[in-house]
């Protein structure tokens, strides 16, 4: 059937003329970011140098200039590129990997860069010249541009005249922004806005293949820009400097543990070479370790840390001590550079890309949080070409490549935070007192709690929480006062509580996010919870341990079937005789599956193809252990790195946002069943093929 028209037009699209003014204002979040945007402008531009004016400041003739000595543009660049909004030279570019004559790739892609200016102020003036061109002067007044109905209606001024400032064979851009839209600039304001364009170039000098350098004047006050700390003498007072390349899936990277003055504890290197990197979580199903295929999009990651340790006692040794730290509160955190220049706004005050301070709240004693790391993660822009940055400028478009890049971020980190608790370890021997377990307590911490959530009117949705958090420590203090086991080691949990009691109290101060804060409180109490059970002690009465292992492995039979793992029992078989032991059933059968799921994620990682006969999980029962009975459980993974010494220690593992609570809880809970946890250093227990971890549980 044939439709009846009356009309039909094609029309186009008229944009308004404030289109160009929401482009600049409302796609750039601050005029720091704004200036941040026209010096990658002049790095894309085969720039070597940048100087950035603040002249005539805090007054109505202020202006700031932006100058570089970069290619510059002709005329027909103006007309074809830069007056056409979101043209795609600069895309195109990338994508067919063109590169500079200084080896660059553009930073820019999306053409709206240039909009930065007005975000600025309000008069623009553009001089620039191009190789054996002349100089163009380009006037654009944005209130009166604006102002036009639409955007087919605006006209901007470009004239071509003989060189006035880049004069000889000179060339570059010069950007004059006048009726300042921030009217008042302060000396904070100007130090943030130094360091931050200081910090656009990676601090990777080896890496660098060409100068890229940002220079800040303010006129009439030379001073706000002097007297800033000298970055390489602050990253020496850092006791922990760490490097890291990632190629190919492997990971190389160099541990330092460089002492602290003043206390006698030897430096301690560590060098991990082609290394497999397990993961925390994979989008891949069953994987625990990186493969090449985790950096498609991404590609190699090369990374600097210098981690400090702000306890009084440490900081103290370095001298200046509030100078680290105020370092430490102006430029923690891990940023993100990709072809020298820098990835805004990763590592910037407030921005917790990695979820570190959740982590360290979570887990006190383990983890690193922003406000004692420096780091820098350097990567290619021509193979990290699915980390696509967002419009506003402010880090990456949160797709798989950025969640696959940040778990690998984290599986590094905790490599290098589990390195790290060795050496905390050894420190907090060489300065802490020995203290009596019953003066380790965590009531004033709690009490102090209790105030700040009144005065911020949370004490409805927290005290529960803290009644909880004292209930359980009360219950811990209280068991262990009266037996005999291993009193220091718990001395340690407390003292890590009393960090996450005090972790949360600083969540409350300086957050209003009544979510984040219910969450730390939550985890905080989790940190208890696993050992309460473990404390509250039930019936210790003879039982058979064939039972006790078959419902061990019953419990686990569906993880085992699922991860392809082979269960090998010997002493399940029919005509081998069983075993009494006394034992308390609850405890032994979360302790054995506590081991079984260890096994099952390194497992994982020495064998990351499910092939079904890889994986392999032993267990046995002997009651000629040097004379004793004990449990044997072996598996064919990685194996221990670790003395047991070591691994046992509260918060220690190797595993990849792991609590590193299990061995230590399989070791208090054979020492409440009168016995003991024995790491196995050899394998004549247990049959060759089993060549990975191996321990014994021992009734004595």
């Amino acid at each position: 059937m044939t439709e009846n028209y009356i009309t039909s037009e094609d029309l186009a699209f008229r944009p308004r003329a404030r289109l160009l003014q929401m482009l600049g204002d409302q796609l750039i979040g601050s005029h720091r970011l704004a200036i941040f945007e026209l010096v990658k402008n002049a790095y894309d531009a085969d720039a070597d140098t940048v100087l950035i004016t603040l002249n005539k400041v805090n007054t109505p003739e202020a202006e700031i200039i932006v100058e570089d000595n970069g290619d510059g543009m002709s005329l027909a660049i103006i007309k074809d590129i830069w007056l056409v909004p979101a043209h795609d030279h600069k895309q195109k570019q990338k994508l067919d990997k063109k590169r500079t004559r200084l080896n660059r790739l553009p930073l820019g892609e999306k053409g709206l860069g240039r909009f930065a200016v007005h975000k600025l102020g309000n008069e623009i003036e553009l001089i620039t010249r191009s190789k054996n061109e002349d100089e163009c002067l380009v006037k654009i007044n944005w209130s009166e541009l604006i102002e036009k109905p639409f955007l087919e209606d605006t006209r901007v001024e470009v004239i071509t005249r003989t060189p006035q400032v880049f004069l000889g064979e000179n060339t570059g851009t010069q950007i004059n922004i006048r009726d300042l839209r921030e009217q008042t600039w302060t000396r904070g304001d100007v130090r943030k806005l130094l360091r931050q364009i200081t910090s656009i170039s990676t601090p990777f000098t080896d890496k660098r293949s060409d100068k890229f350098e940002t220079l800040l004047e303010v006129t009439g006050y030379p001073e706000w820009t002097q007297g800033i700390p000298d970055i390489d003498m602050l990253k020496e007072r850092a006791p922990w400097h760490i490097k890291f390349e990632l190629k190919d899936g492997l990971l190389n990277l160099d541990y330092h543990f460089r002492g602290v003055p003043g206390i006698r504890i030897e430096e301690r290197q560590k060098e991990l070479v082609n290394e497999n990197l397990p993961l925390a979580a994979s989008t891949k199903k069953q994987k625990k370790v990186a493969i090449p295929e985790d950096f498609n999009g991404i590609g190699e990651i090369s990374g600097e840390f210098y981690i400090y340790d702000r306890d009084r006692k440490i900081l103290s040794k370095f001298g200046e001590q509030q100078l680290v730290e105020n370092f430490l509160d102006e430029n923690g955190g891990i940023r993100v550079y990709r072809d020298n220049i820098r990835v805004y706004n990763y590592g910037e005050p407030g921005d917790d890309w990695l979820g570190l301070d959740l982590r360290r709240v979570n887990v006190p004693g383990r983890h690193i949080s922003r406000n004692i790391i420096v780091g820098s993660l350097d990567l290619n822009i021509e193979d990290s070409y699915d980390l696509i940055e967002k419009t506003n400028r402010e880090g990456f478009v949160e797709n798989d490549s950025y969640n696959r890049f940040q778990n690998i971020i984290l599986a590094v980190l905790s490599i290098v935070e589990t390195e790290r608790l060795i050496d905390k370890e050894r420190l907090r021997d060489a300065t802490e007192e020995p203290k009596n377990i019953e003066v380790k307590k965590i009531e004033k911490p709690l009490d102090d709690l209790r105030k700040i959530a009144k005065k911020h009117n949370l004490s409805d949705e927290l005290e529960p929480l803290i009644q909880k958090t004292e209930k359980n420590y009360n219950e811990m203090r209280d068991v262990m006062l009266n037996t005999g086991f291993n009193n220091m080691g718990l001395a340690i949990v407390f003292h890590e509580v009393e960090h996450g009691v005090r972790s949360l109290y600083a969540t409350i101060e300086h957050s209003d996010d009544i979510s984040l804060i219910k969450q730390h409180a939550h985890e905080l109490v989790k940190i208890l919870d696993s050992f309460s059970d473990l404390l509250r002690k039930g019936e210790n009465k003879p039982a058979s341990l064939k039972n006790l292992i078959r419902k061990a492995r019953d419990v686990a039979k569906i993880r085992f079937r699922k991860h392809k793992i082979q269960f090998v029992c010997p002493f399940l078989e029919e005509n081998i005789p069983d075993i009494e032991q006394s034992f308390i059933f609850k405890i032994l059968i979360g302790s054995l599956n506590n081991i079984f799921d260890n096994s099952i994620y390194w497992l994982q990682t020495r064998w990351p193809e499910d092939t079904i006969g890889q994986r392999k999980i032993y267990v046995n029962v002997t009651n000629n252990f040097y004379g004793k009975t004990a449990i044997i459980i072996a598996d064919n993974g990685p194996g221990f790195q670790d003395e047991q010494e070591q691994l046992v220690k509260p918060f220690f593992t190797r595993r990849p946002n792991g609590m590193g609570i299990g061995l230590y809880y399989i070791n208090l809970a054979m020492e409440v069943n009168k016995g003991r946890l024995v790491i196995l250093d050899d394998q004549d227990d247990v049959p060759n093929e089993f060549d990975g971890a191996a321990m014994a549980l021992v009734f004595d």
